[in-house]
């Protein structure tokens, strides 16, 4: 992304009191609220994405409760500390059990800045479903190296239930919430996205092709631990799909050219 570009997205100066670093994390996280929005990720008030302030790694931004991914800006995400604390000058409260699957992550997965959680209908379909994310599709095969489960326990409003959450998740950056929905750990905000757009868009698949009426076409095993050797190779480090940078950036060029205002 060329810095024209960047800085229709971002504002030369932050407000007082917010220092550089946090203003970027601020305007960024907002742009994933609002493109989640264009997703048409929302659930009314409910789901989270949270991200790290960069020069407070103990202290993380969330939306404020009462408001929708469309009316998220960086100057109205709340920041908390790790126990959900309020430790920025707003006059929003945030929702206390969204926190609970989100700080867990941030604290013990040090490699994360960007958790993203949410309740969509097919990822709920299929999160229901005993078998989960079926071996199916491409879309599914070359993420299904990264995908952990969690069983639900009702609403996350047990801070017990923390540890299994995050014993479940491991070293992996997608995981389907069993009868709850799905959550993506990202090193960037932009790879968080992309996480859940892969996600998200191999459980429509599923979704639809079951809906279709006709019997499913089986892949041959060698075929599926084939092209989950390909997705594990082109989403690593060394990979050129990693960390999600390009998908996020023809993100950042599309909010510009729809006037967002989420940077302000």
């Amino acid at each position: 992304m060329n810095a024209p570009e960047t800085s229709a997205l971002i504002h030369s100066a932050p407000p007082r009191g917010i220092s550089d670093a946090e203003w970027r994390a601020r305007c960024d996280l907002a742009a994933l609220y609002r493109v989640a929005a264009m997703q048409g990720w929302g659930d009314l008030l409910a789901t989270h994405i949270s991200a790290r302030v960069p020069d407070q790694r103990d202290h993380f931004l969330i939306n404020p409760y009462g408001l929708l991914f469309e009316e998220i800006t960086a100057s109205n995400l709340v920041k908390v500390d790790e126990h959900g604390n309020i430790r920025s000058e707003t006059e929003h409260i945030i929702n206390p059990a969204g926190f609970v699957i989100h700080s867990c992550i941030h604290v013990a997965r040090q490699d994360v800045d960007c958790v993203m959680h949410l309740h969509t209908r097919d990822g709920n379909a299929v999160a229901t479903q005993k078998r989960g994310l079926l071996p199916i599709t491409q879309h599914a095969l070359i993420i299904y190296s990264q995908i952990a489960y969690h069983d639900f326990e009702g609403p996350a409003l047990d801070p017990d239930e923390q540890q299994r959450l995050v014993a479940d998740l491991g070293e992996r950056n997608i995981m389907i919430l069993r009868n709850h929905g799905t959550l993506t750990a990202g090193r960037t905000v932009g790879e968080a996205f992309v996480l859940m757009y892969r996600i998200e868009r191999a459980c429509r698949m599923q979704i639809a092709a079951q809906s279709g009426g006709e019997e499913l076409n089986p892949l041959p095993q060698e075929v599926i631990d084939k092209s989950i050797a390909c997705g594990r190779e082109i989403f690593s480090r060394a990979g050129f799909g990693g960390e999600g940078q390009r998908e996020w950036e023809a993100m950042l060029r599309k909010l510009a050219r729809d006037g967002s205002d989420h940077a302000r």
